[in-house]
């Protein structure tokens, strides 16, 4: 029989005779790691990361939020953990999701809302204006300012989602890809925490998935308040939160059981 699907975790088997609607196994590799307000089991055959928005714009002192002022220097300190952290769930099997902000170059499904944020008077650099330093239209998708910054260049297997708002989720194929990948649990990286990070993360929650956050794979230039607030309200009601370093040394210990 032949398969039919975009996915190996996803799949059917056809002949010209018969349809076997039957979905392959997936090995269950469970690690254990602490993780605030309990810790917690999971199964990395069910597991996704979404790293959010560490791009050009927000996290390069060439990029957006600099161009306007903003100190991005807390916005670069994920990096580090994340060089560490990603090439150890490529090896386990983990899909990397970059889920980036790239606008359309006419920004049509961009509200004036949307324009405000930045650009609240609308004669600042704001979305799709070029950038100061190298031409470049802020947030627009296939342009340096929406790419991922160099240290964290997507590997081949890497699967990017464009996004047009804080959340990952809204008008995107995000949870479409993840249900064909049959994922269940999502960890949470990027920028800016309290913001596009944690937008996502609710409505995952919302969605059904089990939502882990890294704290030490997330940053903000928010005030410290609002990094703290968000931890609160995702160990209270969103989910977990836990450090790539426990993560790692989970996988490390190679205590995965079956």
């Amino acid at each position: 029989m032949n398969v039919l699907g975009s996915t190996a975790r996803n799949t059917w088997r056809v002949s010209a005779e018969k349809v076997d609607l039957v979905r392959p196994d997936i090995a269950p590799q469970i690690v254990e790691f602490p993780a605030k307000p309990r810790g917690i089991s999971l199964d990395l055959g069910r597991t996704a990361i979404l790293v959010i928005d560490m791009q050009n714009d927000f996290c390069h002192p060439d990029g957006w939020l600099a161009s306007i002022g903003v100190d991005v220097t807390p916005a670069r300190a994920p990096i580090a953990p994340l060089v560490r952290l990603l090439p150890e769930l490529r090896e386990a099997g983990v899909p990397v999701l970059r889920v980036n902000w790239g606008n359309r170059s006419d920004l049509l499904n961009i509200s004036p809302a949307l324009h405000a944020v930045y650009d609240p008077e609308g004669r600042n650099v704001g979305l799709g204006s070029p950038l100061p330093s190298n031409g470049s239209p802020v947030l627009e998708a296939g342009s340096w300012a929406a790419a991922t910054v160099d240290e964290l260049a997507p590997c081949g297997d890497d699967i990017l989602v464009d996004k047009y708002r804080m959340s990952g989720f809204w008008d995107t194929p995000l949870d479409s890809i993840l249900r064909n990948l049959g994922v269940t649990t999502l960890l949470f990286a990027g920028v800016n925490v309290d913001q596009c990070v944690m937008c996502t993360l609710q409505d995952a929650n919302f969605l059904g998935y089990d939502c882990i956050l890294l704290d030490d794979c997330c940053a903000t230039t928010s005030p410290e308040f609002c990094e703290q607030a968000t931890l609160y309200n995702v160990r209270q009601c969103f989910g977990f939160v836990a450090s790539s370093t426990a993560l790692s040394a989970a996988l490390a210990d190679g205590k995965g059981r079956g």
